[in-house]
């Protein structure tokens, strides 16, 4: 995997196209900006600016907000959108958002003309601790979360802290749920910290928020440094996802936030892996303690247990059948498994979802 430039520092929005410029070069004629209303409004000028004085035009296309936007229908309106703009292989899309506008995006940079480049410029928390970094583009189907996709690595992320000042704090909470399943599945001191700092990341405290965003983003780089295309390692950053996405599919993406439905996801999946005797109580404990402590999570109770687990079953990380999970054997350690019975699934999500107390 080629290395990817991941620039992390409050103020960095207004230098983002002195950034782009070294990063793509001079025969880039136009950047492409990709955003949403609400994100165009509060930033999509200075960003416009910056690129502008780098010498870019900026034709831009507003999406709508939110998961049932990540389909096929907004991809052909941008690719209508970058025909008629006559954008060419030496161009560059920019994303300026969250996670829905950097995968929706990527997919279009990484199809259209058979590949533009492109850079992430995220403004969510959980889309600047994870989905910015990897690579990992693609759409939703009603069948089922991000099942077309391709991998098509950014050629830049410019993540400035500064810009969490305006997210809600319902979005904030759904990415600490994605911090905190970084430290669950390859760091324990990550895990402590953000136990010990997670009132200052509330209140946006720079430092705790830059340190958490740098190494959240270090461990998803040397994951996928070591596995770019899922092969193997890079399954691990999917611990609480097999149930999540589920809960985003039957809900149609209007329930819950991605970070809430792993939030979900990673109570479940601790569950599991303490019925199979492979995490202590305790440790389980820690881990519905940390979920907790991000915020309250959207109620899943109403919910037919046998649509979740059909849902499941769609899940493109399924191996001949059969559900992948990430389970945790300690804080700071995971293990993918593919054979948990069917009658533990049930008795977890039961305890997870309908019966325990957030």
């Amino acid at each position: 995997m080629r290395t990817i430039a991941i620039q992390i520092e409050a103020g960095l929005l207004d230098r983002a196209g002195d950034l782009l410029r070294a990063a793509v070069g001079e025969r880039a004629r136009c950047a492409v900006i990709v955003s949403n209303p609400t994100v165009n409004e509060r930033y999509g000028r200075r960003l416009r600016r910056g690129l502008m004085r780098a010498g870019f035009k900026t034709p831009s296309l507003l999406i709508g907000d939110g998961e049932r936007f990540k389909t096929l229908a907004t991809a052909e309106k941008l690719y209508a959108f970058l025909i008629e703009q006559r954008i060419e292989r030496a161009d560059v899309i920019v994303a300026l958002g969250g996670g829905v506008v950097g995968d929706l995006a990527g997919f279009v940079a990484a199809t259209y003309q058979r590949g533009l480049r492109f850079a992430q410029v995220p403004t969510t928390l959980l889309a600047q601790i994870d989905s910015s970094v990897g690579g990992k583009t693609g759409v939703n189907h009603p069948l089922g979360k991000n099942l077309i996709g391709a991998f098509h690595q950014p050629s830049l992320v410019v993540i400035d802290p500064a810009t969490l000042a305006s997210l809600p704090e319902r979005e904030l909470r759904a990415g600490l749920c994605e911090a905190v399943k970084y430290g669950v599945i390859r760091d324990r001191r990550l895990f402590h910290r953000i136990e010990r700092e997670i009132e200052n990341i509330k209140r946006l405290d720079l430092d705790a928020l830059t340190h958490l965003i740098a190494r959240s983003c270090r461990i998803k780089a040397d994951v996928v440094a070591r596995d770019e295309r899922e092969g193997g390692l890079r399954r691990i950053l999917n611990f609480g996802h097999t149930v999540g996405h589920a809960l985003e599919a039957v809900t149609r993406y209007r329930r819950f936030l991605r970070g809430e439905a792993v939030g979900h996801g990673m109570r479940a999946a601790a569950r599991i892996a303490e019925r199979l005797e492979m995490l202590t109580g305790d440790e389980r404990h820690l881990i519905d303690e940390a979920v907790r402590r991000a915020g309250p999570l959207p109620s899943a109770k109403t919910l037919a247990l046998d649509d979740i687990i059909s849902a499941m079953a769609h899940d493109k990380k399924a191996e001949a059948g059969h559900l992948a999970f990430v389970l945790p054997t300690a804080i700071g350690r995971v293990v993918v498994r593919t054979d948990v019975p069917l009658q533990v699934i049930r008795s977890a999500l039961k305890d997870a979802l309908f019966e325990q107390p957030l």
